[in-house]
């Protein structure tokens, strides 16, 4: 939808637009939207917490984090910074400050197994969520 806002020299990546991607957010997952959304980014604290039932932060070991990024070409300070914020747990700390805690799932995403394992209980995550959603009458949904 190019939410760009210029190119960052120092990342060699585009900035986010922030401001139109949550205009655009806004029409889909707003106060209005019936849910099944599943929103992946790496900036929590972006989002206005009402939009979420779940917030999921997968983990990784620095070390097989340092070869994903490097196989990516990441170098520099945007290579330096994913991996200061990994072993910091910036982003798992900045999901905990921006959400409920109990919605806030750290899981790890070291390996294929991990992943399939993790799609098959998002889905059940997902089918509870909608089993649940339809025992509370419309009217009392929350905003």
């Amino acid at each position: 939808n190019n939410f760009f806002d210029g190119w960052d020299e120092k990342y060699q990546s585009y900035e986010l637009a922030e401001d139109d991607l949550l205009d655009s957010l806004e029409n889909l997952l707003g106060k209005d939207a019936e849910g099944n959304f599943v929103v992946e980014h790496h900036v929590p604290e972006l989002f206005p917490e009402r939009w979420f039932d779940l917030v999921i932060v997968l983990r990784c070991n620095n070390t097989l984090l340092y070869d994903r990024l490097n196989t990516r070409g990441y170098s520099g300070a945007k290579l330096e910074d994913n991996l200061s914020a990994e072993i910091f747990q910036t982003i798992l700390d900045e999901a905990k400050e921006s959400y409920k805690e109990e919605i806030v799932i750290e899981l790890p995403s070291e390996n294929e197994e991990q992943l399939e394992s993790h799609s098959v209980r998002v889905a059940q995550w997902i089918d509870q969520w909608k089993q649940d959603r339809n025992k509370v009458r419309p009217g009392k949904r929350r905003a």
